[in-house]
């Protein structure tokens, strides 16, 4: 039987008189159910719910980044007329290389089965009045690769130019990619904080030197790096972001493929869309990004970068530094979240350790990284002030992530939320009725298109939901018991700041490297984490009426404080080891930086 192929949520390319076949979960929207249900239909099952080839991918796909990047060094530096290294170009465009090629992989693999196992009748294709979408910078990158539209846009690229599928072409209005879903207003306090801090900013940058450390977004609380900023004897500062200037698309400037080896028709295929979807940062506007890192009042010869957060979306700090690290200047980054050290692999984790001279993180080392030193936690978190054996509350954190797989790392990804959404349901459905009464359930946002708060009203019409835009630290305080179910910040803080935490999540999805498994089986030991949704659950039910007998029973907290010295050391002086890391780089700024081995601790326990 033909079925006619539909590749993302549009409903504009659905058809209703033909049998269908949906791409992936990630078409089928929970609040249009009513129209993907009468359809005949069936879906695609997704790629990498076989893991084992998703590790086998990601580690392919490691390497022909490895190669793209030698590749694109070149070609770039001729297109701009400058002579870069490898290290700054990885620095620059690293993580966008990476992502796209990741991202491209998934919805080519998705489009190769469908080929491969149905008789295609045809698809539609929409185009836009406006052109093609093409990202302007990192940022725009990340909110574009979540939206319909622009997936809609590689599946189309992909059908046309590499399968025989018959593709119906329609213009159609409103193809821009929607607003930013995860955007929040801005307050009139935060409104005067910035303007203090802008006011502050430009006083003390002209009393800044050339000579100076620059620390950009550390996620240091702000007293410990103005500390910092003394200590390293320069006056504080309180350097900010600066976006990108938006440039148009040229498409004469992209008339081009990527050089090199085609090992496949995948590769092929990648190195034809590069030049089609590369930012306009580092191609058109590149010029114009070279022009705003020489208006910046930033040092010029710094004796040490550090941020841990503008590595990745902020091209022109990206530029800047990488301008700097040619010229001498280390980089040290700092670990801003959970998972690092303990997700079998992660693409941003090895990127960051790749192009840093010094990483910093909350505990752990790594065999055969020199460059990685635990400093521990550079925010750790104030006691929240309560007596959580007698407070009222459960709380359990969910995710939501993007529909279409992201960047790799060892996490549920797109339509497998489904079964993490059907093992938060079991844990629900298995708590005893009075703690489901006494259960709020924090909902992700934002949402990225699963319509939670729906599902969960189906499931349970009576359960608290809390909408994700309460603090978690104001939920902490109402919580007898936290309850975690991904790998990720939240459970390193709830543990941190002495909360009572159950952890479960599928270990088929959220896998763990070699080193980090004996700390999670000395907490599966003591019941504070689990496999399954119905462990964790019947262990609540048996400990809810003493939450605290458990929790701070020798057994328990023996186990906690190790993995906590592992994962989310607390430091009884944070300031002095961040102090003493990075005035260990500055008397050795050549220990690392700008290679990418595939020996990492990924490549070794694989």
């Amino acid at each position: 039987m033909k079925r006619f192929l539909i590749t993302t949520a549009l409903e504009p390319t659905w058809r209703d008189d033909a049998p269908v076949l949906f791409l992936g979960e990630w078409c089928r929207r929970y609040s249009r159910k009513h129209r993907w249900s009468a359809l005949d239909a069936v879906v695609l099952p997704y790629h990498w719910d076989d893991r084992t080839q998703f590790h086998a991918d990601y580690k392919y796909l490691r390497l022909f980044h490895e190669r793209l990047l030698q590749d694109l060094t070149g070609q770039l530096n001729q297109l701009h007329g400058v002579d870069h290294s490898l290290r700054y170009w990885r620095i620059l465009i690293g993580p966008w290389l990476g992502y796209f090629v990741q991202v491209l992989f998934d919805r080519w693999t998705s489009v190769q089965q469908a080929v491969s196992q149905f008789d295609l009748s045809g698809t539609i294709v929409l185009t836009s009045q406006n052109g093609p979408l093409v990202p302007n910078d990192m940022e725009d990158f990340n909110r574009l690769y979540l939206e319909d539209a622009w997936n809609h846009q590689q599946y189309a690229s992909i059908l046309r130019r590499f399968t025989a599928v018959p593709c119906i072409t329609r213009v159609q209005r409103g193809m821009d990619a929607g607003p930013n879903e995860g955007a929040t207003a801005v307050t009139w306090k935060q409104r005067i904080k910035r303007t203090l801090v802008a006011g502050y900013g430009r006083v003390a940058g002209t009393l800044s030197r050339d000579r100076d450390a620059f620390l950009l977004s550390t996620r240091m609380w702000f007293r410990d790096e103005m500390a910092l900023h003394r200590r390293l004897g320069q006056i504080p500062q309180m350097w900010r972001s600066v976006a990108p200037v938006r440039v148009a698309v040229d498409d004469s400037q992209r008339q081009w493929v990527v050089t090199g080896e085609d090992r496949s028709e995948f590769e092929t295929c990648a190195r034809a869309l590069i030049p089609q979807q590369i930012p306009t940062a580092y191609l058109e506007g590149y010029g114009r990004l070279l022009q705003q890192i020489g208006g910046l009042s930033w040092p010029r010869r710094p004796k040490l970068i550090w941020t841990s957060m503008a590595f990745s979306a902020d091209d022109v700090f990206k530029a800047w530094a990488g301008e700097k690290v040619e010229q001498g200047s280390p980089l040290v980054i700092g670990q801003h979240g959970g998972h690092y050290g303990v997700g079998r692999c992660s693409f941003p984790e090895d990127h960051e350790i790749a192009i840093s001279d010094c990483y910093l993180t909350w505990g752990w080392d790594q065999k055969g990284q020199p460059t990685v030193k635990p400093v521990g936690q550079l925010n750790p978190q104030r006691p929240l002030g309560v007596r959580h054996g007698e407070q009222s509350r459960a709380l359990l954190v969910t995710v939501a992530v993007p529909r279409q797989s992201v960047p790799m790392f060892s996490a549920t990804m797109s339509s497998q939320w489904l079964d993490y959404f059907s093992d938060q349901c079991e844990f629900v459905e298995t708590l005893p009725g009075r703690i489901q009464d006494a259960l709020t359930v924090r909902l992700h946002a934002p949402d990225r298109g699963w319509d939670q708060a729906a599902r969960w009203r189906e499931c349970f019409p009576g359960l608290r939901l809390d909408d994700g835009r309460s603090t978690i630290a104001d939920l902490m305080r109402q919580a007898r018991l936290y309850i975690a179910t991904y790998n990720a910040t939240t459970y390193l803080e709830s543990i941190a700041l002495d909360v009572p935490t159950v952890i479960f999540w599928n270990p088929h999805h959220w896998e763990l490297r070699d080193s980090a498994i004996p700390y999670f089986d000395d907490l599966k030991h003591v019941a504070v984490f689990h496999e399954t949704p119905g462990s964790a659950a019947r262990h609540v039910a048996a400990i809810w009426d003493d939450v605290d007998a458990w929790w701070t029973s020798p057994a328990v907290q023996g186990a906690v404080k190790q993995f906590m010295e592992r994962y989310c050391r607390l430091p009884d002086d944070p300031l002095a080891q961040v102090e003493a890391a990075l005035r260990a780089v500055m008397a050795d700024s050549q220990i690392g930086g700008g290679t990418l081995e595939v020996t990492d601790a990924y490549q070794a326990e694989a």
